[in-house]
């Protein structure tokens, strides 16, 4: 196995034809800007001549994109049957886009040629090879992109490996094989690259999509199997399932394998790169996803929790930090003393055996009436402290009472009147809002601003309702699920009721309280 790598980012090309995604061209941009502080040795930045996006994008990257570590690629076809390559109009796009390499495009399938393309065999080798002269000749380094290499290889091997001879008899610095259909398996990949690589001295690549979910796993067998560059995209990111994800190669490539990809430095910023390249696209990550979701070194069930507690990593495949990712205990009914007390010790909270275990059992106790705990880091704080003994009283409820009018052209208003007991004194208050929640926050609000002026810098981030018991109709229970944040962090707080004002006043009331306690917390740490 080769012990180095070539890492090809097609994220801004492949990748943006996955369904939902199109980002502008300054998106594009910054993403490039992400994936050359990453490292990634070339970076794929579209199809000039094919939209005046991918045409502005290569324009202003001549002035607003000075890579450090990257080399930026056009991407584009070879001439068209039965024209001049010297006069395709796509050919001069790409000589126009005015980038050191270009990734060339053709058709490696006799089926496509003759099917898709509607020319001879004879014509499609010839495509090939004019059109890598021809860029060569212009100064030019080329790689190939073999169209279907391996459907073609599977019904016509003559072809589809007469196809490769001509790239690389015509200059071509790359010929990379492409499971454009992504229904390639392993073991088949393995004898195609061996049969590919003893044929022809240009080192090869690898593009695979992930349609048998088996992209990461064909590129690294191809790699083992001798080919040289691998291209994939971020995230995954790509057409119909998208294409071998960089976040699961690279790492499995250079922390399992000891195979040089990108810088070593950069690793450990995977995962915030990984995050931010999703910011910028709209496509969160799916937390499942390896190395750089946000559940990839989460850990619930008690056996598991109890053996982290015990032993660093004993349930993690590597070092979580190593791609800048980090372990979690998760809160739930699976977990055990250990997980609680291993929480403590890292919250700094004064926890004993037997008050961790009976919050244990507080928590399997309201998870069995619906209560979730895993998002609901808030309330578990404050179920810690209230099974410890060690609630503050910061206020108390004495009356809520919401009220919503609908007016005849729709238009929904809210009133929430509040009496809360703060320091002693009671304080009653009404605030409106576009909806009940909203009028109830404001109200809220409002009854401690005087007492907690801090309360000004907690803001409800989200909010997510869920019925638990949806074959009881009206009377099902649910659960309200809310995200508080204070701007530089954020903590999940739960209520369940029958009534979706009481779940609400629960999940909201107990976020602010977390807040509050947060910040006094930070005050008298400094005085």
């Amino acid at each position: 196995m080769n012990k180095t790598a070539e890492i090809y980012d097609t994220t801004l090309r492949d990748g943006t034809q996955a369904e939902g995604l199109s980002p502008t061209v300054g998106e594009k941009l910054r993403v490039a800007r992400l994936l050359d502080e990453l490292g990634v040795h070339y970076i794929e930045g579209g199809w000039p001549g094919a939209n005046p996006k991918d045409d502005e994008f290569f324009e202003r990257a001549k002035k607003e994109l000075p890579l450090q570590q990257s080399t930026l690629v056009a991407f584009g076809s070879t001439r068209r049957p039965g024209s001049s390559v010297a006069t395709d109009t796509q050919v001069q796009a790409l000589l126009a886009a005015d980038t050191d390499v270009i990734c060339l495009v053709g058709k490696a399938w006799d089926r496509h040629v003759t099917g898709a393309l509607r020319t001879s065999l004879e014509e499609g080798l010839d495509m090939v090879g004019e059109t890598i002269d021809f860029l060569r000749s212009r100064g030019r380094q080329v790689f190939f992109d073999a169209e279907h290499f391996f459907d073609g290889y599977r019904t016509s091997p003559d072809y589809a490996l007469a196809v490769i001879d001509n790239a690389s008899a015509a200059g071509a610095e790359r010929v990379v094989l492409c499971d454009t259909n992504g229904g390639a398996l392993p073991t088949e990949v393995a004898t195609v690259i061996e049969v590919a690589a003893s044929r022809i001295e240009t080192p090869l690549g690898v593009h695979f999509h992930n349609d048998s979910d088996c992209a990461v796993a064909n590129s690294l067998t191809a790699l083992a199997a001798g080919a040289h560059q691998i291209q994939g995209c971020i995230n995954g990111y790509g057409e119909r399932t998208g294409n071998a994800d960089l976040c699961a190669v690279i790492p499995n490539l250079t922390l399992k394998s000891n195979i040089e990809t990108i810088p070593s430095e950069s690793i450990p910023r995977l995962y915030s790169i990984a995050q931010q390249v999703a910011e910028i696209l709209g496509e969160p990550i799916d937390p499942r996803h390896p190395y750089v979701g946000s559940s990839a070194f989460a850990h619930k069930a008690g056996l598991h929790t109890s053996g982290l507690a015990r032993l660093e990593g004993a349930y993690e495949h590597i070092d979580p930090g190593a791609v800048g990712n980090s372990a979690r205990m998760l809160f739930s009914e699976l977990m055990g003393r250990s997980t609680v007390l291993a929480v403590a010790k890292e919250k700094g909270w004064t926890l004993d055996p037997v008050t961790a275990q009976a919050v244990v059992d507080e928590v399997k106790r309201l998870e069995h009436i619906g209560y979730q705990f895993e998002a609901a880091d808030g309330s578990f704080e404050m179920l810690v402290r209230r099974v410890g003994g060690d609630q503050p009283d910061l206020f108390q409820r004495d009356s809520l009472e919401v009220n919503i009018l609908t007016a005849a052209d729709g238009q929904v208003s809210a009133t929430a009147r509040l009496v809360l007991t703060v320091d002693g004194v009671k304080i009653d208050v009404e605030a409106q809002g576009d909806g009940p929640v909203n009028a109830l926050d404001q109200a809220l609000r409002q009854a401690l601003a005087d007492a907690y002026p801090e309360i000004e810098r907690l803001r409800l981030t989200d909010y997510k309702v869920r019925d638990l018991d949806s074959s009881d109709g009206t009377a099902a229970r649910v659960r309200v699920l809310v995200e508080t944040s204070n701007g530089q962090s954020s903590w999940g707080t739960v209520g369940v009721h029958q009534n979706i004002i009481e779940a609400s006043w629960q999940a909201l009331s107990e976020g602010i309280t977390v807040g509050l306690l947060r910040a006094k917390k930070l005050l008298d740490e400094t005085g």
